[in-house]
């Protein structure tokens, strides 16, 4: 009996994260923040399926512009935040969650306009597969937390960072000389600080870290989150309630 290759079943994880999501909080007539990542096309696919289905009427905030794609691919109403400023609902990805629900996000890139989004709703559902789960921020993803900067400051920033104790990258790009460039126009670093917490705890550090002229903001969401949905790859749901929300 074989085992189906790994991507399969981690799609099979993200795919039942996402349809749990969809099914428990998408409801008609809601402004729906739309995430960004390989996760968020399986809720967008649920969203599509529902609207032509239920005849619901959404309105949907991109978080990117993949986002943008995936609503327009979908034929879902696109709106934005000058038009509908505040989101019923935003659905969105991790590259990692804890186990007080906040995230580390932005290994996509996409982390300021996800945590705009995600601030402006009444509330914020993650969606993710069960490798990202993790008792403490920066042990299961070690990529480090990304952090946008506008390009003058990269320099002095990454010098900061590391004597803040980070180990620290410029993000380069992939199929493009040079750096990743955000949709906003930005770099991208991705500092490493290991585990967080004692003097990193989560919060603490987000206030350090976006103190410094030139961020525009990290990829920590702390807070944040009222419920995460996590997928196993038999298929299996586990449907996680931060404790401040309940």
């Amino acid at each position: 009996h074989h085992r189906p290759p790994r991507s399969l079943m981690t799609n099979a994880a993200k795919r039942a994260a996402a349809v749990a999501a969809v099914d428990k909080h998408i409801q008609n007539g809601q402004v729906v923040g739309i995430g960004s990542g390989s996760t968020i096309v399986f809720a967008v696919e649920r969203i599509a399926e529902r609207v032509a289905r239920e005849g619901l009427s959404l309105r949907c905030i991109p978080t990117s512009f993949q986002a943008t794609q995936l609503i327009r691919q979908h034929s879902l109403l696109l709106s934005d935040l000058s038009q509908d400023s505040i989101i019923d609902v935003a659905i969105d990805g991790a590259d990692e969650i804890s186990a007080a629900l906040d995230c580390i996000k932005g290994g996509g890139g996409c982390l300021v306009q996800e945590k705009i989004v995600a601030s402006n709703a009444k509330k914020f559902v993650v969606i993710a597969d069960a490798s990202k789960q993790s008792e403490l921020l920066g042990t299961a993803w070690v990529k480090g937390i990304p952090i946008e900067v506008i390009p003058m400051a990269y320099v002095p920033i990454q010098q900061k960072l590391a004597k803040m104790g980070a180990d620290v990258n410029l993000r380069m790009a992939k199929s493009k000389a040079g750096p990743c460039v955000t949709d906003n126009g930005n770099f991208i670093l991705d500092a490493h600080f290991g585990a967080l917490k004692d003097n990193l705890a989560p919060k603490k550090l987000e206030q350090e870290i976006n103190m410094l002229p030139g961020v525009v903001d990290c990829g920590l969401f702390v807070g944040m989150a009222a419920t995460a949905y996590i997928g196993a790859e038999d298929g299996t749901v586990q449907e996680l309630i931060c404790p401040e929300q309940q």
